[in-house]
């Protein structure tokens, strides 16, 4: 079994909230301070359910001059957290708010200095970390701290020695000015851990210095599932030792219409939170109108992404973050784990390491690969299963099913392990990836008969096309496919990503074909397990093609393979673009979420194990056999369950089934 984590902070209450900005003023509302106004802003939210603000001190505002702290600017601070007391709903400030509205903000004494390695400026940043908490830290308004509004915008990436020296000078300042509440970078987790590309920035380097870590989502693309699911895939690779709280998402009406926004708000919030994140701030509370200032007025698209509008009445979105804190409430989420998994699939090595780089356009299949590993955590997703995903650098867990998916670069040891674990009784899928680039063409991988039980066919430097459409047929029953079934793929990438291997069997079996009639999947017999090879870099063709998820199947043949490797979900979901995932809390209740990634209404008939019922958890309606989800939709169902007797179960017990772990 592989645990999925959701670590947590300690918290009286679980962080649902906004990114706050008065609309009088936007980032310079401290200047002209409107305190009824502010108020009757925080009402609007704390009506709504929301528990938290997180708030900024704009740099150049609060800091004018070195060794210099504007009063003024702090007196008005120190009103708006009285009134933060007053209403029940604390803040998290910000220190170094010197990028915001996507521009820079520089205080006018930094002359271009280093932030990173410049000693005076080192040195003028503890000061007004140090002095701020100094004046304000005794305020039981204040939640936690966080150093920065996006760091590597506001000056750009940096090194790894700097970024941790940095790190720590300003973290240890929070110390030094007296507070021992939580702390985080706000540096938006854009890591090489998380996305392949470094800004020096790293998480690992962080075990010390931050208290949890803070995603920053504004997700662009080209295929609507992936999309709703982005900030759920970053918040699930930042589970590096810390609770993950994604503290920035959202939209703006300029780029979204409202009913859309709001279907972006209801998946982002409760796919993050099956993704393990255990607190959410949206961006932000409020439009405001300052079409005359800059950047506003060249960049007015960043007026309006407010969850209420400039008169104050909400929005939609703002409709659907309190009835995600209502769920929050009825599940009591501050005691809800993640449920173990036997499906893991695994993260590479080369993304998070630092692996000697001979070529550089490498790089590129770095980026590749973790967009590999969301779209295939998706299809897991789709297939009916619970995927874990684990990292290959920490090594590869005992799981019944193992996913390697499209991975050009697998480092030497990990294949006599994926080998050891199928001779223990697991199944283990590989598909093969030459990479997205002309440098270095081919998958880095070791001699593959003693693996695979199959000779490559490969020319040197050439890349075998693929088809535009390409089609796997099944030689024989499958994992619930029957002889002579086909499932459809359509090719994307350049003509080198998608070309396929050419196989010569000596010691496997041969599952499916390809059109031309050559292997496509085998698999080898090893143990008490096995382990296959698949010809088509199928995930890496679903990560770049628009629209993948429409009609890719690269999740019927993960539920083929969850079903030979004997995964039986908890609640079964025969409707191709729903999933299920479950929590459970500390009392023995389980929970399972249905999420519809359907742009049009669905009609969903769930399959729980035999005896169990399904009831909402806001309504109380039975669930059991048919309920209709609306578009995007989502419904969170309690499991209750009664005494019954199958072949596989004494009498009074329920029947387990793999993927969910053992049942309360």
């Amino acid at each position: 079994m592989v645990q999925r984590p959701n670590l947590r902070l300690d918290t009286s209450r679980p962080w649902l909230g906004l990114n706050f900005w008065s609309r009088k003023g936007g980032p310079f509302m401290w200047r002209t301070y409107d305190d009824q106004l502010v108020r009757e802003e925080l009402q609007v939210l704390v009506d709504h359910g929301m528990t938290v603000t997180r708030s900024f001190f704009l740099w150049p505002d609060f800091h004018p001059a070195p060794d210099v702290i504007d009063e003024q600017m702090v007196q008005n601070y120190r009103q708006f957290l009285v009134a933060s007391e007053d209403l029940g709903i604390p803040t998290i400030p910000t220190f170094i708010v010197g990028h915001m509205s996507g521009s820079n903000w520089d205080p006018a004494w930094r002359n271009g200095r280093d932030l990173y390695r410049d000693g005076f400026m080192l040195g003028q940043q503890a000061f007004f970390i140090k002095e701020m908490v100094r004046r304000i830290g005794s305020s039981p308004a204040i939640a936690a701290w966080l150093i920065s509004n996006e760091m590597p915008w506001y000056t750009g990436p940096t090194d790894r020695e700097s970024a941790r020296a940095w790190s720590i000078i300003c973290t240890n300042a929070v110390r030094a000015g007296g507070s021992q509440l939580p702390v985080s970078l706000g540096d938006g987790v854009w890591a090489q851990e998380v996305i392949g590309t470094d800004n020096g920035f790293r998480l690992r380097d962080q075990h010390d210095t931050t208290d949890f870590f803070g995603p920053h989502s504004y997700p662009m693309g080209t295929d609507q599932t992936r999309q709703l699911q982005r900030a759920a895939f970053i918040c699930e690779m930042s589970h590096l030792g810390k609770p993950v709280i994604l503290e920035e998402f959202g939209v703006t009406d300029t780029f979204a219409s409202e009913i859309n926004a709001a279907h972006y708000y209801r998946q982002t919030l409760h796919t993050s939170l099956l993704a393990g994140a255990t607190g959410w701030i949206g961006w932000n509370n409020t439009d405001f109108d300052m079409r005359g200032l800059e950047p506003y007025n060249s960049h007015l698209y960043e007026l309006t992404f407010g969850v209420t509008r400039i008169d104050g009445t909400p929005k939609q979105a703002l409709l659907e973050l309190q009835e995600f804190g209502r769920i929050l409430d009825a599940v009591d989420v501050a005691g809800l784990t993640r449920t173990e998994t036997r499906t893991a699939i695994v993260f590479p090595a080369h993304i998070d390491l630092d692996l000697p780089v001979v070529d550089l356009s490498h790089q590129a299949d770095r980026e590749a690969m973790s967009e590999i590993s969301w779209h295939a955590s998706i299809s897991a997703k789709l297939a009916g299963l619970t995927p874990a995903i684990v990292r290959e650098s920490e090594g590869i867990p005992d799981a019944q099913l193992l996913i390697v998916p499209s991975n050009k670069a697998v480092l030497g040891a990990t294949f006599p392990t994926l080998v050891e674990r199928a001779r223990a009784g697991a199944h283990v899928y590989v598909s093969w990836f030459a990479g997205t680039t002309p440098s270095q063409r081919g998958a880095w991988w070791p001699d593959i008969e003693p693996v695979f039980g199959a000779r490559h066919r490969l020319r040197y430097g050439i890349a075998d096309a693929t088809a535009d459409r390409f089609a796997l047929t099944f030689r024989v029953a499958w994992g619930g496919l029957t002889e002579g079934e086909v499932l459809e793929f359509r090719a994307a990438g350049p003509e080198y990503a998608r070309s396929h291997l050419p196989l010569a069997v000596t010691d496997a079996d041969i599952i499916a074909v390809d059109e031309a009639g050559e292997p496509a999947l085998i698999r080898r017999s090893v143990g008490a397990g096995f382990i296959y090879l698949c010809a088509y870099p199928l995930e890496y063709m679903g990560a770049v093609r628009r629209d993948a998820h429409q009609d890719d199947n690269v999740h019927r043949l993960y539920a083929a393979l969850a079903a030979e490797a004997q995964i039986d979900p908890d609640v079964k979901v025969p409707q191709p673009r729903i999933y299920v995932d479950q929590m459970q809390h500390a009392d023995g209740t389980r929970y399972t979420w249905f999420v519809s990634t359907d742009p049009e209404s669905v009609q969903v008939t769930p399959q729980p194990m035999p005896g169990r019922s399904l009831v909402d958890v806001r309504n109380g309606e039975d669930l059991s056999a048919r309920f209709d989800l609306p578009p995007f939709g989502v419904r969170v169902a309690r499991h209750s369950w009664a005494e019954v007797e199958t072949p596989s179960a004494a009498p009074g017990q329920v029947p387990t089934r793999a993927d969910a772990g053992s049942m309360p």
